[in-house]
Parts: C-alpha cells; structure tokens; sequence
C-alpha cells in the first residue's frame, strides 16, 4: 500500500513538471494574457478538470512557473556560498546558461513586460523579485570593494542596478538577434572594466 502510494505521489509530481515544462513554453510563445489552460492541458495529454487538479487557477500556475525558474537558476549556480567577485561571476554564468534556454528567456521578458500593469497577477512577484535581484547585486559588489577588488569610483548601489538592467537588456537584444548577442561575454566585459582582478 506504501510502495503504492509512493509510485502515485511520484507520478504526480512528474505530471505536475510537466505541466510546468508546457506551460513556461506556451507563456513565452504567448505571454499570460495569450495563454490558455485547456492549451496547456492538452499539450501534456490531460482534461483541462486534471489540469485543475495540481493548479487551481491561471495565475497560480503563472506564478509556480516563475518560482520554478528561480529554484533552478539558484540551484545551478551555487550562489548560496559564493561572495563578492564568485558571485558577479554568477551572474554571467547566469547569461550563459539563458543561452541554451530561448523559451525560459522568452517567459521572462514577456511576462515581465506585461506585469508592469499593477493588475498583472505577477505584478508583486516582479516587484520582489527586481528588489532582491538588485539587493543580490548591490551585496556582491560590496563584498567585493572589500575584497579589494572593486576599482575605485564604483558605487555598489548604482552598479548593482545597471547589471540588472543590463543582463535584461542583453535578453532582449539576444531574442532580437535569435541569439547572435554574445550575453555571457558583454557582461564579463562589463564586470572586468569594474574589478581589478581577474573573474
């Protein structure tokens, strides 16, 4: 009865991934608003009721899908020990990684896009999460001021933001160019002009 349970539970769980796989590709090729549920059910085989079942409504799919996607970008680089250079260094990791994944980099900067509407149901999810990407930044450039390796005249505060704002940028120009836009190296470019160590 154990085993039996167990073998459910995890057949849930992979049917929950996988809506979650469907569901980012049909939010970047889409957006949210584009969107549809029974879509999504159908692409992974079950009733738009099945789909319900493992996620009640839209916008808490949207947001597991978000979630997701920061659970696995923050498992794959580590981040959670790294400090001050090791950490900027991350962030172009990060880049290079987005590389292999169009349809993630999609969700992203659509549904970024449309959530600056204060009505987007992930509106406060986007709000938190550039506070804490920014803050993330921010702590990294001043851990490395007092590693010694920042070059004098960079302010943390400002230089958190403009990485930021850049790898987004980048994002964009590299959807744009289907993918000839080199992220991962304009952004250790633009690190390296700021450190006075190699990354």
């Amino acid at each position: 009865m154990a085993a039996e349970a167990r073998r459910g539970y995890a057949k849930g769980r992979a049917k929950r991934g996988e809506i979650l796989d469907q569901a980012m590709a049909l939010f970047g090729e889409a957006g949210y608003r584009g969107a549809s549920l029974r879509v999504i059910a159908t692409r992974c085989g079950i009733s738009h009721p099945g789909l319900l079942h493992h996620f009640p409504t839209k916008e808490s799919l949207l947001l597991a899908v978000l979630e997701h996607r920061d659970e696995v970008d923050g498992e794959w680089l580590g981040l959670g020990g790294a400090t001050g250079v090791q950490r900027l260094g991350g962030f172009a990791a990060l880049a290079e990684l987005n590389a292999t994944r169009r349809g993630i980099v999609e969700l992203f900067c659509v549904v970024s896009a449309e959530a600056t509407s204060a009505d987007h149901p992930a509106h406060a999810y986007f709000v938190r999460r550039y506070a804490r990407s920014v803050s993330d930044a921010e702590r990294a450039y001043a851990q490395a001021r007092e590693e010694g390796a920042l070059r004098d005249g960079v302010d943390p505060a400002l230089a958190g933001a403009q990485l930021i704002a850049l790898m987004d940028g980048l994002q964009v120009q590299w959807l744009l160019s289907d993918g000839a836009t080199d992220m991962a190296g304009v952004l250790r470019a633009h690190l390296q002009a700021q450190l006075t160590v190699r990354l």
